[in-house]
């Protein structure tokens, strides 16, 4: 038979993340980085950045030397509260991918919808040699 084990105290994976963030705030800049996802398709590399609250506008998306960089500012309310939890971040945030295969710059796209700046980047196709 299973025993379980009920504790009162905060729970090892609590206490990590509360140590985690307090080490967050007061080491690294006020630069932050969204949670970042790039995959490929059979046709197009695809890069998405989960970022809520902001406009299609507020994001600056950059490709140099083959790394892919976007970034911006999320803004906060100009509220004052007393925050009793604090994890969503704002502020400067930049993420940046190296892009695994050659990419189309000329017919790239990016699309913010539904907390999501999706940047879809189509694959380039090796040149096809004919042998006669």
């Amino acid at each position: 038979m299973t025993t379980v084990v009920r504790k009162s105290s905060v729970s090892l994976v609590e206490s990590r993340r509360e140590i985690l963030h307090s080490i967050s705030w007061q080491v690294y800049s006020s630069v932050w980085s969204p949670p970042t996802d790039m995959y490929e398709t059979e046709d197009d590399l695809v890069v998405r950045v989960e970022i809520a609250g902001m406009k299609e506008d507020d994001f600056e998306v950059v490709l140099e030397n083959n790394i892919l960089m976007i970034g911006g500012t999320r803004a906060d309310s100009s509220d004052r509260r007393a925050y009793h939890q604090m994890e969503i971040r704002f502020g400067k945030f930049a993420t940046s991918v190296a892009l695994p295969v050659p990419v189309d710059t000329e017919t790239a796209r990016a699309e913010y919808k539904d907390g999501f700046l999706t940047v879809t980047l189509p694959k380039t196709k090796p040149n096809q040699i004919k042998v006669d």
